[in-house]
């Protein structure tokens, strides 16, 4: 009887770690989702309004995410009181393996979806096919960010920087206005995705020009 109740507590633990596991690992992918759609967004507008061929643009992208997820995980090391050179090697160390996952997938939906590197801004089938990228680059970060969690790497690193939870039982694992901004960029997106089709809409409704006709002798 004590050996089945020691099992169930065991399997109780067992479920509530997992649990706790995987709310970590998502609001971990979240942090990092936030860096990546940003840097990802602003690429894509600035190629785009520029004018710039894929391969730059996707470069451009690339390397703006890279920059605002690190810079988004390394504010909050700093306010915690860590020097500019320790924090920047524990974000490295914490960030890198999951943006890049999300680079890869991101861009790599991007590529194969017809016609959404060379879709404008205003074309909704950018703003569709970014919202696709993304959502496929979460599911693809988060086992990978499990995984390295479970074995007190990845954003494990960064969970003595954070401040304890209301009950101290130990740091919070989340960022202080990640879920601010997830919101503001669906807010965004979804704006972006509005105007599109509006401007689709615009384009489908207004007369077709006259032909000009040849003078008749």
């Amino acid at each position: 009887m004590a050996e089945h109740h020691a099992s169930m507590h065991h399997g109780t633990h067992e479920h509530a770690h997992s649990g706790g596991l995987n709310a970590m690992a998502i609001s971990a992918t979240l942090h990092c989702l936030t860096g990546c759609a940003i840097g990802e967004i602003l690429g894509l507008m600035i190629g785009t309004a520029l004018g710039l061929g894929n391969v730059a643009t996707i470069a451009l992208a690339v390397g703006l995410a890279f920059l605002f997820g690190y810079a988004l995980s390394t504010l909050p090391l700093l306010s915690a009181g860590l020097g500019v050179g320790a924090a920047l090697s524990v974000v490295l160390a914490a960030d890198t393996l999951s943006i890049a996952t999300m680079e890869v997938v991101d861009n790599l939906v991007m590529a194969v979806v017809p016609g959404a590197m060379d879709a404008g801004l205003v074309n909704p089938v950018f703003w569709l096919s970014m919202a696709l990228a993304l959502t496929v680059a979460f599911f693809a970060a988060w086992p990978v960010n499990r995984v390295l969690i479970a074995r007190g790497k990845g954003h494990a690193l960064t969970h003595e920087y954070h401040h304890g939870d209301a009950s101290g039982g130990g740091p919070r694992f989340r960022t202080p206005g990640t879920g601010a901004l997830v919101t503001a960029i669906v807010a965004f997106m979804v704006g972006g995705l509005v105007v599109s089709v509006a401007a689709e809409l615009e384009d489908d409704d207004a007369p077709a020009p006259a032909h000009a006709t040849a003078p008749t002798h």
